[in-house]
C-alpha cells in the first residue's frame, strides 16, 4: 500500500463512523483529530508501519480527541508523608471549606454587593474582620498568592526608594522564586546587609538614608542557617524601624497560627508574634500551615493596609470568589479553637504513630501482602526544615519498585508512594481516611496487573 491509499479527510468526516465522531465531539474538533491522525499515519508509514484503515483512522481519531479533552487537573492520593506536597497541591482543605466551595461555585453571590443596604461593596472586607481578630492586627487584605503579597507591598510602599534586607535573608524557594527578584520587579531598590551568616542592628543603622522606605524580613522557611550566626530579632528590627521612621515588612510564608511545637515539633514563628512584635505588615500563605486555599494574606497597620487596597496592581492579585469561599469557614475553625480537629493540615501533623500502625495493618490485611515499618513524615511546602514527624509505613513487595511506583501514578486514582532504598512506601499520615477504599482499589488493580498480590 501506499499513502495514495489513504482516505481523504472529507471522505473520512462523511462515514458512518466519521459522523459519529462528528455528533460526539463537533465537526471541528473532529477535522482537527482526523488531520492529525492523518499526519501521524504519514509519518509512521515512513518509519515502516502499516496504513490503517478508515476505521482505524476513526478510531485513532476518537482517541486522539479524548486525550485533548481529559481534564489536566485530576484527584491524586497522597501517601508520601509529606504533608504540604507543593507538587501535589499543599493543603487539603477541611469539610466546611469544600461546602461553601461548592455551595459558592453552584451560583452567584454576594462577592460585591452589600444585601442589606442594596449596594456594591467591596469583596476585600470579607475575610478581613475575621484575619484581624485572629492575629492582633488593625487590618488585613487577601491576594492571590503570597509572592503577590509581598510584590504589592514593597511595591505600593517602596518603588523608586530603597528596601534594606539582611543578606542572610536572601532566599530562593520552590519554582525559583527569589526574594531579590521580587524587589527588582516592584521597582524597590535592594540595600544588602551584614553578611551570609551574621547580621547586626549597627548594619540596618549603618545602611539608612534619605532614600530608605523598607526594611524587609524573610523568614527561612525552607532551609536553616546554623553555626556562627546572627540576626537582629523581630522586635529590635521593630524599634529600630520606628525610630528611622521606617516600615518593618515580615515575609512569614508559611502562615503559622498555631504553635507547632505543641504538636512535637520546632516552634514555627506565627503570625499574631509578629505582630505583638511590632511588624507593620506580615505577608503570609493561605495554603501552608493555615490550611487553607492558595491565597496571600497582609495583616497590620490599618494606614498601611488601605494604601495597598488603593493601589492598582491590588486589582491584580486579587482572589477569586472561590478562594474567598474556602478561606472564610478555614479561618472560622480557628476563631472557635477547633482547627486542630477540622483542618486536614493539623489532623495530619496531630496524627500519632499507633493510630497510623493501625491503618497501616488494616490496609497489609485488606491486600494480604506487605509489611510495616517504622519511617517518618515531614511537613513539607517550604515549612519547618529537617523537621520530622515518627510514623509507620506499609512496604509493598516489589522487586521493581520504579515499576510499581510507576504503575500507581497511572491508577484511577493515581497514588503518588514514596521510594526509599529500593522500597516502595506508602505512608498513612498523608492519605486521608476517607480516601482508604480509593487507595485499596487502586493498589489491587496494580498490584493485580504486575502479577504480585491478592486480586480481591
Amino acid at each position: 500500500m501506499s499513502l495514495r491509499n489513504l482516505p481523504s479527510v472529507d471522505r473520512l468526516l462523511t462515514s458512518d463512523a466519521g459522523r459519529r465522531l462528528v455528533d460526539e465531539f463537533g465537526r471541528e474538533w473532529s477535522l482537527q483529530a482526523l488531520r492529525t491522525s492523518l499526519g501521524e499515519v504519514r509519518q509512521n508509514w515512513q518509519d515502516g508501519q502499516p496504513l490503517p484503515d478508515a476505521g482505524q483512522l476513526v478510531d485513532l481519531s476518537r482517541q486522539t480527541l479524548q486525550a485533548w479533552l481529559e481534564p489536566g487537573l485530576v484527584p491524586v492520593i497522597n501517601a508520601t508523608g509529606v504533608i504540604l506536597h507543593t507538587n501535589l497541591g499543599r493543603a487539603p482543605l477541611a469539610t466546611t471549606a469544600r461546602q461553601e466551595l461548592q455551595s459558592i461555585a453552584a451560583g452567584y453571590s454576594n462577592l460585591e454587593y452589600d444585601l442589606p443596604l442594596g449596594q456594591r461593596s467591596s469583596r476585600e472586607q470579607l475575610a478581613a474582620h475575621l484575619l484581624a481578630r485572629l492575629t492582633g492586627a488593625e487590618d488585613a487584605l487577601v491576594v492571590n498568592n503570597n509572592a503577590a503579597a509581598v510584590l504589592l507591598a514593597l511595591t505600593a510602599l517602596a518603588a523608586g526608594r530603597d528596601a534594606l534586607i539582611s543578606r542572610t535573608q536572601l532566599i530562593e524557594i520552590g519554582g525559583g522564586f527569589r526574594i531579590p527578584e521580587v524587589l527588582d520587579q516592584s521597582g524597590a531598590r535592594l540595600v544588602e546587609v551584614g553578611t551570609t551568616n551574621r547580621t547586626h542592628l549597627a548594619d540596618f543603622e549603618r545602611a539608612l538614608s534619605p532614600a530608605t522606605a523598607v526594611v524587609l524580613r524573610a523568614h527561612s522557611s525552607n532551609f536553616r542557617l546554623v553555626g556562627f550566626t546572627t540576626e537582629p530579632d523581630l522586635a529590635e528590627l521593630a524599634g529600630f524601624c520606628r525610630r528611622a521612621g521606617l516600615c518593618l515588612i515580615d515575609d512569614l510564608g508559611s502562615g503559622a497560627l498555631m504553635d507547632t511545637a505543641e504538636f512535637g515539633l520546632a516552634h514555627e514563628p506565627m503570625v499574631q508574634e509578629s505582630v505583638q512584635a511590632g511588624a507593620d505588615l506580615v505577608a503570609f500563605s493561605g495554603d501552608k500551615l493555615l490550611g487553607g486555599p492558595q491565597a496571600g494574606i497582609l495583616v497590620g497597620r490599618a494606614d498601611l493596609i488601605a494604601r495597598l487596597r488603593k493601589h492598582p496592581l491590588a486589582r491584580a492579585v486579587r482572589p477569586d470568589k472561590l478562594c474567598l469561599a474556602a478561606l472564610i469557614p478555614t479561618l472560622a475553625h480557628y476563631a472557635r479553637g477547633e482547627a486542630a480537629l477540622a483542618i486536614p493540615v493539623w489532623q495530619m501533623i496531630a496524627a500519632q504513630p499507633a493510630a497510623l500502625e493501625q491503618r497501616a495493618q488494616a490496609w497489609r490485611q485488606q491486600l494480604g501482602l506487605g509489611q510495616i515499618v517504622d519511617g517518618e513524615s515531614t511537613v513539607g511546602g517550604g515549612s519547618l526544615p529537617g523537621e520530622m514527624l515518627a510514623t509507620r509505613l506499609l512496604q509493598l513487595p516489589a522487586d521493581r519498585p520504579d515499576e510499581l511506583a510507576a504503575g500507581l501514578r497511572l491508577a484511577t486514582p493515581a497514588v503518588i508512594a514514596r521510594i526509599q532504598d529500593d522500597r516502595v512506601l506508602l505512608d498513612p499520615r498523608s492519605v486521608l481516611p476517607e480516601q482508604d477504599p480509593a487507595l485499596l482499589a487502586a493498589l489491587r488493580t496494580t498490584l493485580g496487573r504486575l502479577g504480585q498480590g491478592d486480586p480481591r
